[in-house]
């Protein structure tokens, strides 16, 4: 397994254990009532999950299986893939911080936090699309030609 894919994957697994620690924690608090703040959250236990688990797992796994790009460069220019790395985390960080103080009390810097953040996980997505996009090859655009083709 490539590196890059092994990165993704694994971050893609941190990412589940904090947002099922950040459920646990909503749910808890649902039944016993701690702190009425604790719902703010929310939003922040989705984003975990659903961009930093599943998405994250999904990137990781299709930059491994997917068919090679080229003999030269099989997973093509993997500095695209770091960077999707770079944005799809930095964007979840931001939020996972930006998201509760903006709840909270909406401050200029807290909203422009949650705005950098939405499009760095944005550029993330279409950074990903770009790199596996030339992957996904039709049969064929992978057939070699035969003796006596034309």
């Amino acid at each position: 397994m490539p590196r890059q894919a092994r990165v993704y994957i694994k971050t893609a697994f941190v990412q589940l254990l904090i947002s099922l620690f950040v459920g646990a924690l909503l749910l808890i608090n649902a039944g016993l009532r701690w702190q009425s703040g604790l719902n703010v959250l929310l939003p922040v236990y989705y984003h975990l999950l659903m961009v930093g688990w599943a998405t994250q797992l999904i990137g990781g796994v299709a930059l491994w299986m997917f068919p090679v790009h080229s003999r030269e460069r099989p997973r093509g220019d993997e500095r695209l893939g770091w960077i999707a790395y770079g944005a799809l985390n930095g964007g979840l960080l931001i939020r996972a911080i930006a998201e509760p103080i903006h709840t909270l009390e909406p401050r200029d810097w807290s909203a422009w936090g949650l705005v950098v953040a939405a499009l760095l996980q944005v550029c993330a997505v279409w950074l990903l699309v770009v790199i596996l996009w030339s992957r996904v090859k039709g049969r064929s655009e992978t057939r070699r030609p035969r003796p006596g083709d034309v």
